[in-house]
């Protein structure tokens, strides 16, 4: 402190001792280059950019969905018994575990909540039984191995669910519906005719739309309750141009004593004069003749 004014006179600065001088030595500096191998904050420097990332991503994906709505598939056909169900590809894995003994029939709860749950339960669990800071695969074996287990086995289950459906396919020489309508597709454009459109195909006019077969006999039969009141399909296939598909004689076996779980018998309620007297109608429904 000074006591003159003389210039020449020593300033001495006198500091608070009841302020404490701060120790700046173990700061983190913002780029972590003083401490090597180490990394930044998980709270809130790590987990902030992880939710940003996670936002942006979860925008995308919704940006996606509203540009990009998902397809419909073909319309389903309740008679057809033929018809194989597949899941999509990321499922087959678990479709074709379940098809095993193990998986299935007395032991279906094991197949849907334990084998199908396992792998989630296990990546819950995981960062609590593998708590090592070694992050190199090589010697991690436990963990490493487990990961390469899985993915094998999901390579593989998946494989097999494929090889096993085409197989299917070809014992009962079938072909999927999506190649059938390709192929009808490309002969459509050969022959210079507009591409069908999947599940929007024509449906062609009905023949003699006041024939009583139609109008009195078929509606007290409540035929309209599955295939539309005009006949146009619903919960079961149009009858539309039923007449290019079937004969008279398939119609009256088909109305007489029914087909698959769909179509009931009608022997017991119509008699043989009203059977034939519908089976004829129907055998007129060609998109030909309506034209």
């Amino acid at each position: 402190m000074a006591h003159k004014h003389d210039p020449n006179e020593k300033v001495v600065f006198v500091g608070d001792s009841r302020i404490r001088k701060r120790d700046y030595s173990n700061v983190t500096p913002p780029d972590y280059t003083a401490f090597p191998g180490k990394s930044e904050a998980f709270i809130p420097n790590f987990l902030l950019k992880e939710w940003m990332v996670g936002v942006v991503v979860l925008v995308g994906f919704l940006v996606l969905v509203i540009s990009e709505p998902a397809p419909l598939g073909y319309p389903a056909d309740p008679l057809n018994s033929a018809f194989i169900p597949m899941p999509d590809w990321y499922f087959l894995f678990l479709y074709q575990l379940l098809k095993y003994p193990y998986a299935s029939g007395d032991y279906i709860v094991l197949g849907i909540l334990g084998l199908s749950g396992l792998p989630f339960i296990s990546l819950l669990i995981a960062p609590f039984l593998d708590t090592g800071k070694e992050r190199r695969f090589y010697r991690r074996p436990i963990a490493s191995s487990l990961m390469l287990v899985s993915l094998v086995a999901v390579a593989y289950l998946t494989w097999v669910s494929w090889n096993h459906y085409e197989h299917e396919l070809e014992a009962n020489g079938q072909v999927p519906e999506h190649i059938e309508r390709k192929i009808k597709a490309e002969e459509a454009v050969k022959a210079g005719k507009p591409r069908p459109v999947p599940g929007k195909e024509k449906i062609p006019a009905m023949v003699a739309a006041d024939d009583p077969a139609f109008t009195e006999t078929m509606t007290q039969a409540q035929c309209i309750a599955c295939h539309g009141a005009e006949l146009e399909g619903g919960g079961a296939p149009a009858l539309r141009g039923i007449g290019d598909v079937l004969s008279k004689e398939e119609l009256v076996e088909t109305i007489t004593n029914g087909k698959g779980q769909g179509m009931p018998p009608f022997k017991e309620t119509l008699s043989a004069e009203q059977i034939d007297q519908i089976a004829t109608w129907l055998s007129q429904q060609k998109a030909e003749a309506a034209q």
